[in-house]
């Protein structure tokens, strides 16, 4: 397929692009090598070829949503800025 000045004058007014004058050769020239080479795909036999959804065939690998105490209270405090024997203190939110 074969672009000329009116088609790219067209699509860029659908992209709403503004393509100056001195822009249009080169990319009247890139644009033709796209759909070349879309062409040269084309050709290829694609016949019994499944359609390819993921590249890997992997899946996930859910886990049970089970909660669990995995960090000790005194663990917690140990890094906190400000606190007292059981909670963190935070600065008052609401006036």
């Amino acid at each position: 397929m074969k672009i000329d000045n009116e088609s790219l004058t067209k699509i860029a007014h659908l992209a709403r692009l503004e393509i100056k004058p001195e822009e249009k050769a080169a990319l009247l020239k890139s644009m033709d090598s796209v759909l070349t080479w879309m062409d040269q795909l084309n050709e290829i036999d694609t016949e019994g070829v499944e359609p390819l959804t993921h590249v890997l065939d992997e899946e996930n690998n859910w886990r049970s949503d089970i909660g669990s105490n995995t960090l000790s209270r005194k663990d917690a405090l140990s890094n906190a800025p400000s606190k007292d024997d059981i909670y963190i203190k935070v600065p008052k939110v609401i006036e």
